[in-house]
């Protein structure tokens, strides 16, 4: 007796229902994520801005691939939203494009903003050592 395989792509996807995306865990989100965007050849719209309005003499072949994009943009979302924690879903779910959503994510989680939250703790540690200083020096 053979037992059905779900296709490659829903395997990868099952990565992403293991790994939702809780906000400090961005990068292996987006490792895993990438993975699925790549294997569906979409993972282009990350990379992209949402194109702007056709010109009226655009041709036949503008106007389909731009239905294409929005298309796979459409389905980039998809994954990223259903493999997030339903917070961080409520937060980017009205969003324009996959590419705004990674760029508001990385925004607040990213190296940037880790760098940021260290270099803020490690001038709050600073300041209560300082404390404790004065606090031992006027006991004596």
């Amino acid at each position: 007796m053979s037992t059905k395989q779900p296709p490659p792509s829903n395997i990868l996807a099952s990565i992403l229902d293991h790994n939702r995306l809780t906000g400090p865990n961005l990068s292996d989100w987006l490792r895993n994520l990438k993975l699925v965007l790549n294997l569906e050849h979409i993972g282009y719209v990350l990379d992209s801005n949402v194109p702007g309005p056709l010109p009226p003499e655009a041709t036949q072949e503008e106007h389909e691939t731009l239905d294409k994009w929005k298309e796979h943009d459409m389905r980039a979302k998809c994954y990223m939203l259903a493999s997030m924690s339903n917070e961080l879903q409520k937060q980017h779910e009205n969003m324009q494009s996959a590419s705004e959503i990674l760029l508001h994510l990385q925004e607040l989680y990213g190296e940037h903003s880790r760098n940021a939250r260290y270099e803020i703790s490690r001038q709050l540690f600073r300041m209560r050592m300082s404390e404790g200083m004065l606090g031992i020096m006027s006991t004596r």
